[in-house]
Formats: structure tokens, C-alpha cells, sequence
């Protein structure tokens, strides 16, 4: 065998395919955010802005945040010295958990290494746990859901996004009384749509299932206290186990589940993924902490977020650019062929300061490849003006045809 032309066959298909993935190497700049700092392999160092991140509402750059951080370290020190279930577990993690439980309405909460971790490793177990287990997952859950789900290594069914009918019709096939959960997001990545969650849990209740929602990308950005879009409809008491991170409108790293004790008891008892993994550094959980619990009262944060999300919709869409329509603060821009994409967002990185990662397959099917614009309340004006002139810019030199 020769594995070194494996592995370089392996790139080169990647490569012809038009999805070799280049990553920006930035430098953030503290205190502002969204503008960073970006070395360029010449070595030279320029500014740029920042129009992908998953830092909603720049909370990894909050004084809030890093204060409590540093706080941290200073009294502690760096990593938490092993596995929670040997010497990994502080104070931090605890209140934190904590914190978590209380933010989504529940008894309890468990904190892992990433949010695709908490998923991966929960539902997996979950098929472990719970005997003769069928597992109901929407078509586009994110692909740390799709392999916990492989890992729970019991009957499963892939309902047709968002349609309950579908759905129902697969629940209606098995047994009343076998074990079954629902799986599902609130607001998908990608697209910028949200699951039917009341409908899902119609079902649940009227095919005697448990149900799964992962809220990692609404999670500090939707309801009144940052619950996620469970909390904004009043449902977070119907979902079974609610799954988050912290490594997105929270700014750091790190995932969760927040459930009953039982299960989260089960789960910590029971999940490799949990188990065998060295816990957080304290100073991210602290971090985290002081995030959670300063944007249950920082409502203004979502509804100017949400405001900015809205406008930004607009401008791109007065100047006829291929926004795809969405419900929430995602921002897609069609694009539909990877080379393309590619291109384009090199130039408009090199070009005009804006740094957009292109996204192509597997993060979404072929042929729908796509910039992905995360408006934050700290992109002002002038920024939306640069975007927009840049966006059109660059659509009529590499793509004319595409826009409407």
C-alpha cells in the first residue's frame, strides 16, 4: 500500500472537485470587533472585516467575558487537570452548568468539550441507554447529530426537512409502545429556516416519543432571556433534551445538554464522549458563564441583531444581489458552483478587505454553494455600505448572470 499517494489522492479529488479549503490566517482585534488583522502568505499584514463569524453578538471580545477569564486564571491557573470524573471538575463548571439549566427551564445541565461532542456523544449513548430505540432525524441535522445517530447503532428513519407530514407517516409505521425520539434543530445554519417545533412535538406527545432540539445556532440570540427559539414560542418545556453551545453567540467554546436529571444523570454516567475527554479550562467555563448570564438580561443585544440581520437583507436585496430569503439573522448569498464561490470570496478578501469563507460541500448539497453573511450589532453603517459595493462588484465581475 502506498499511503502516501493515498493521502495526496485523497486532497487532489478535493481539489478538482473545486472544495480545497484555504483558511484565512486572522488576528482579531480586541475591542473592534468585527474588524481583524490578516496575514497573507506573503507575510505582509492587512486590515479586513469580518462577515462570517459565529460570534453573534461579539461576546468574545466583552470586557464582561474577559474579565471574568483572566479573573479566573489568575486564581486557578490554565486547564482543569484532567477528566471531569477524575480531577477535571472545578467550581467553574458546576455553576456553569448551573446556569445552563436555569437558561433553559430545567433540572440540569452537562457541559462537553464542543457543541458537536454534546450531540455526537448524547444521542449515541442515548441508543445505548434505551433498548430497541428509533431514532426520527429532520434531513438536513447537522452532521455531528447524523453521527451520534450512526454511533446509537439502532433503528433510525431521515424524515424530509421540516416535514412533519413525512414525519408522521414514519412514526405511524413502527409501535406505539417502542421507544422513540425526535431529533431536530430550531434554526438551521445554512439556510436560515426553522423547524416546525410545536409540530414536532404534537407528534411526540400523540406517538408517545421523547424529543431532541439542538438550539446551537439561536442559543443567546432568540427569546427573552437567550433560551433559543424553545423559549421565544414558549415549547422549552416540551423538548425532552435541549442541546447548545458556548461557541457561538456565547464567543467562546464548549457544548451542552440541559434536561432532566435522570437523563442527564444517565448521560454523564454512560457517554465515552463525556467520560474519557478532559474537561474545559476553567477559565472558558467562567468565561462562559459570565456570558450566559450576562445576556439573560441583554435582550437589546437580540433585538439589535435581529434589526441589523433585517437590514442587511434589505440593501443586499435593493441591489438586486441573490440574498436567499431567510427567517432569521443567517444571510446566505447563492452562489451555486464551488470554483466560483471560491473566487469570489478570495476577491473580495484581497480585493476589499472582506473576509466571507466560501461554503461548499459537505457543509451544504452541491450545486447550492453559497456565502454565508452573520451581521452583528457592532456592523455599523459604513460597513453595510462597503459590503454592499463590494458584494455587486464582485457578482458583476465573476458572475453577472447570476444576479437577478
Amino acid at each position: 500500500m502506498d499511503y502516501k499517494n493515498a493521502f495526496k489522492a485523497s486532497v487532489a479529488k478535493v481539489r478538482a472537485e473545486g472544495r480545497y479549503r484555504v483558511f484565512a490566517n486572522l488576528r482579531r482585534v480586541k475591542g473592534a470587533f468585527p474588524r481583524a488583522k490578516w496575514r497573507t502568505d506573503d507575510g505582509d499584514v492587512r486590515d479586513v472585516v469580518v462577515w462570517c463569524s459565529n460570534d453573534y453578538l461579539g461576546m468574545g471580545q466583552s470586557a464582561c467575558v474577559t474579565g471574568a477569564m483572566k479573573q479566573a486564571i489568575d486564581d486557578v491557573g490554565a486547564g482543569a487537570g484532567g477528566t471531569r470524573n477524575i480531577s477535571g471538575t472545578t467550581n467553574y463548571h458546576v455553576e456553569l452548568e448551573a446556569s445552563l439549566a436555569d437558561l433553559h427551564q430545567k433540572e440540569s445541565a452537562l457541559l462537553f468539550t464542543s457543541g458537536y461532542i454534546a450531540n455526537q456523544a448524547t444521542l449515541a449513548t442515548l441508543g445505548q441507554i434505551l433498548p430497541g430505540l428509533i431514532i426520527y432525524s429532520d434531513a438536513l441535522n447537522h452532521a455531528s447529530m447524523i453521527e451520534g445517530i450512526k454511533g446509537a447503532k439502532c433503528e433510525k428513519h431521515v424524515w424530509r426537512h421540516n416535514d412533519v407530514e413525512h414525519l408522521e407517516e414514519l412514526l405511524k409505521a413502527a409501535p406505539l409502545d417502542a421507544p422513540k425520539l425526535i431529533a431536530l434543530e430550531s434554526v438551521y445554519s445554512m439556510d436560515g429556516d426553522v423547524g416546525p417545533l410545536e409540530a414536532v412535538c404534537d407528534l411526540a406527545d400523540k406517538y408517545n416519543a421523547l424529543t431532541y432540539l439542538d438550539e446551537v445556532h439561536a442559543v443567546g440570540i432568540y427569546g427573552l432571556r437567550g433560551g433559543g427559539i424553545a423559549e421565544r414560542d414558549g415549547l422549552m418545556h416540551r423538548f425532552d433534551i435541549i442541546e447548545g453551545t458556548l461557541g457561538k453567540a456565547y464567543g467562546l467554546m464548549g457544548g451542552y445538554i440541559a434536561a432532566d436529571k435522570e437523563i442527564v444523570d444517565a448521560i454523564r454516567s454512560s457517554a465515552p464522549g463525556f467520560i474519557f475527554t478532559t474537561s474545559l479550562a476553567p477559565t472558558l467555563a467562567a468565561g462562559a458563564r459570565a456570558s450566559v448570564e450576562f445576556l439573560k438580561s441583554g435582550h437589546h443585544l437580540r433585538e439589535e441583531h435581529q434589526a441589523r440581520a433585517a437590514e442587511l437583507k434589505r440593501r443586499l436585496k435593493a441591489a438586486g444581489l441573490p440574498v436567499m430569503d431567510t427567517e432569521t439573522h443567517i444571510v446566505p448569498m447563492h452562489v451555486g458552483d464551488p470554483v466560483l464561490c471560491k473566487r469570489m470570496t478570495d476577491a473580495l478578501l484581497e480585493e476589499h478587505g472582506i473576509y466571507v469563507q466560501p461554503i461548499n460541500y459537505p457543509t451544504v448539497p452541491k450545486g447550492t454553494e453559497r456565502m454565508r453573511l452573520t451581521p452583528t450589532p457592532l456592523h455599523d453603517d459604513s460597513m453595510f455600505d462597503e459590503l454592499v459595493e463590494a458584494m455587486t462588484t464582485v457578482y458583476r465581475q465573476h458572475a453577472a448572470t447570476k444576479i437577478a
